[in-house]
């Protein structure tokens, strides 16, 4: 019994992969708007009842996509979840995630900069995700300058909660100014400039 609930379960993943790939997919090319279930459903050859027991409503699938997204980014950066990077590898995975979103993820940046500023208003279905998302970020950035100053590779005195907020507008914004002219704006450079000025900047 132990072996059937195994593959009921792995065949349950599967499934459920294959809905955020084919959400992600249509998402990217069609908009979150211009995308019904039914389409998703068909593109992930499951009906879409089952889409929605899986996620509860259209707006928990797209939940899902941000989380997909996120996940995605740890992964192939070999982050750990529980990593206490330096400064260095901090810098180095940013500007490694620039290069790949820059390369292949164009159409998933749009779409999450798109839902960001859909849900600004508190209230809206995703605010909460997305200011929980943002504070969690920062909570990590304040980390990681807080290990800096004590650790010696920056100096004494910084305010690691300012620079964890000025390093997230950055990335916030540097992504928003590709989107928008991305033959002039070159992501990858952009981040790769930042970062070796602020690696210069907390050391003076």
């Amino acid at each position: 019994m132990a072996g059937v609930k195994g593959q009921v379960q792995k065949r349950g993943v599967e499934r459920r992969r294959a809905m955020v790939d084919a959400a992600i997919e249509l998402f990217a090319r069609q908009g979150v708007r211009g995308t019904g279930v039914a389409a998703i459903a068909e593109r992930a050859g499951v009906t879409p009842s089952a889409l929605i027991h899986h996620f509860g409503s259209k707006d928990g699938l797209v939940r899902a996509v941000l989380e997909e997204a996120d996940r995605r980014a740890l992964q192939r950066l070999s982050v750990p979840a529980d990593a206490e990077p330096t400064l260095d590898q901090a810098f180095d995975w940013f500007v490694r995630d620039a290069e790949h979103t820059a390369a292949t993820e164009g159409q998933l940046a749009a779409l999450h900069t798109t839902l960001t500023a859909e849900n600004l208003q508190p209230g809206s279905v995703l605010h909460t995700w997305f200011r929980d998302r943002g504070r969690a970020l920062r909570t990590h950035l304040s980390a990681l300058f807080t290990r800096a100053v004590a650790d010696g590779s920056a100096r004494p005195g910084l305010d690691p909660a300012i620079l964890a907020a000025e390093t997230a507008a950055f990335l916030e914004g540097a992504h928003l100014l590709w989107l928008l002219d991305p033959e002039q704006v070159d992501l990858t450079t952009l981040h790769r400039s930042y970062f070796e000025g602020l690696v210069a900047r907390l050391k003076t």
